[in-house]
């Protein structure tokens, strides 16, 4: 996709599109974040942020969550937290136990799930947002339970020609430009969080925003 933002409805809900080279348009994706854990927070009763990171570095294409966990650590994010690094990775053999420890520490918070994902080849390099849980698992034949209360995904490979080599062959390039991307719109988001105390003041940017549908 080498157009602009895109809102899509699937599944019943609707995922946001973002081409990642487009950095200029962070702003924009920061917006609807930061709108989904206001209306999470308004709605039932949380008061935190955790973002759950997921991926392993020893796959470029499944990199993704680990980088993306450890550039945001290196960030004094207020009212959020950070699970899932290049150190301390999550994936599919810890996820489970990573889960009980976030209920247990963080039971009021929202949590974000980001993971790369396959898609659509013509969306490959692209950066998707959506309200409701994220079944991570790329790369694995193991079936791994839907966490979070947000999804955010890089877009790593396309449906049709995908096995486990691919996340091989993923370019690095690639990679850390959803990286960034990613990272950018999290700081924005969570930097504009406390604008927002009483969330029922604002205008949701999704009303605001015009967007084509697909």
């Amino acid at each position: 996709m080498k157009t602009g933002i895109r809102r899509v409805r699937r599944t019943g809900r609707e995922i946001y599109y973002f081409n990642s080279e487009r950095a200029e348009e962070t702003s924009v994706c920061a917006g609807l974040l930061r709108d989904m854990i206001v209306e999470i927070m308004e709605t039932e009763s949380r008061d935190g942020v955790v973002f759950l990171c997921i991926g392993t570095d020893r796959s470029t294409g499944d990199s993704l969550g680990p980088l993306i966990g450890y550039k945001l650590s290196e960030y004094p994010l207020e009212r959020a937290d950070v699970v899932g690094t290049l150190d301390h990775p999550v994936h599919a053999m810890n996820l489970e136990v990573c889960m009980e420890m976030i209920r247990a520490v963080y039971p009021r918070s929202v949590i974000v799930a980001v993971d790369a994902s396959v898609g659509c080849r013509e969306h490959v390099g692209c950066v998707t947002l959506g309200r409701g849980k994220l079944r991570p698992g790329l790369g694995v034949s193991k079936e791994l339970q839907a966490v979070g209360d947000i999804f955010m995904t890089g877009i790593v490979g396309g449906y049709g020609n995908y096995d486990p080599l691919m996340l091989q062959s993923v370019r690095l390039s690639v990679v850390m430009r959803m990286a960034d991307y990613i990272c950018d719109s999290v700081c924005l988001a969570v930097g504009e969080l406390r604008r927002f105390e009483n969330p029922g003041e604002h205008r949701l940017l999704s009303e605001a925003v015009g967007f084509r549908e697909r």
